[in-house]
C-alpha cells in the first residue's frame, strides 16, 4: 500500500471511515463523530469533510466519513492531537466501537490521476 501512495505522488489524501452502525447506536456514534470532526476542521491542511448516512440501496455500510486533507503530512500532523483530545475527555474510539457493535472499515485515499 505504501508504493501506491508513493505512484500516486503528493497532493489532497482523503480520510474514507465506513461504518456498519446499529440503529440502537446510531445517536451516540453521529454525536462522537461531530465532536472529532470539529476539532479536525480547525486542524492546519484541513480542506474539507462529510459526514454521510445511507438512505438507499443494498451497501453494507450505513454512515461514511470524509475528510479531505492537504497532504499526508498533514494528517500525520494531527493524529497525536485527535489522540490528545480523545484521551483528555477519556473517550477511547475502538473501545466505544466495539461497545456498540459498530464495523468500522478506515483507510487513506488519494485520487487516481486522469479521472
Amino acid at each position: 500500500m505504501e508504493q501506491l501512495n508513493q505512484q500516486h505522488g503528493s497532493g489532497s489524501v482523503f480520510r474514507v471511515d465506513k461504518f456498519v452502525v446499529p440503529s440502537e447506536a446510531r445517536e451516540e456514534i453521529i454525536a462522537k463523530v461531530r465532536m472529532t470532526h470539529e476539532l479536525l476542521r480547525q486542524q492546519k491542511g484541513f480542506v474539507q469533510d462529510f459526514l454521510l448516512e445511507q438512505f438507499s440501496g443494498p451497501g453494507e455500510f450505513n454512515l461514511v466519513t470524509i475528510v479531505e486533507w492537504e497532504s499526508q503530512a498533514a494528517i500525520d500532523n494531527v493524529v497525536p492531537i485527535v489522540k490528545a483530545a480523545h484521551e483528555h475527555i477519556a473517550f477511547n474510539p475502538q473501545e466505544t466501537i466495539a461497545r456498540l457493535g459498530v464495523r468500522a472499515d478506515i483507510a487513506n485515499y488519494q485520487r487516481i490521476p486522469g479521472v
